[in-house]
C-alpha cells in the first residue's frame, strides 16, 4: 500500500510539473511594429476624368503611394510622411496611354490596391442625310 501511494505520489507531482512550464509561454498574436502606421484610403474617379486619393493615416510611419502600369512600371509616386495625417491628391491620367494601371498605397505591411483602366472613346461615326423637297 505503501508502494503504491508513493507510485502515485510520484506521477501526480511529474504530470503537475509537464502542466506548469506549457502554461508559463501563452501564445501570442504578433503585433505590428512601432514605426508602421495603419491607414484608410478612398480612391474614385471625378467626372473631369482625374483619380482622387483620400489618405487617412497615423502618425509616427511613412505611407507610400504607387500608381504603376500593366507592364509594372512606376508612373507615379509618392511617400507619405511620418507627421502626415491626412493626403488629398488629385491624379490627372489624362497624359497617360490607354491600358490597365493599378494604384498600390503601401505602409509596408499592409498593401491596397485598386485596378484602374484607361481607355479613349472612340468617337461615333455620323451619317449624313441631305434632301431635297
Amino acid at each position: 500500500m505503501k508502494t503504491l501511494i508513493t507510485a502515485f505520489t510520484l506521477s501526480v507531482s511529474l504530470a503537475i510539473a509537464s502542466v506548469v512550464p506549457a502554461s508559463a509561454n501563452p501564445i501570442t498574436r504578433p503585433t505590428r511594429p512601432a514605426s508602421v502606421a495603419s491607414y484608410q484610403s478612398g480612391v474614385y474617379t471625378t467626372a473631369e476624368g482625374k483619380v482622387q486619393i483620400g489618405l487617412d493615416k497615423q502618425p509616427g510611419g511613412k505611407v507610400s503611394i504607387r500608381l504603376v502600369n500593366s507592364q509594372g512600371q512606376e508612373v507615379y509616386q509618392e511617400q507619405v510622411g511620418k507627421r502626415q495625417q491626412q493626403v488629398r491628391r488629385r491624379l490627372d491620367v489624362s497624359g497617360l496611354p490607354d491600358g490597365s494601371y493599378t494604384l498600390l498605397i503601401s505602409n509596408g505591411v499592409e498593401t491596397t490596391s485598386h485596378a484602374l483602366t484607361i481607355a479613349t472613346a472612340q468617337p461615333a461615326e455620323t451619317t449624313r442625310r441631305i434632301a431635297m423637297n
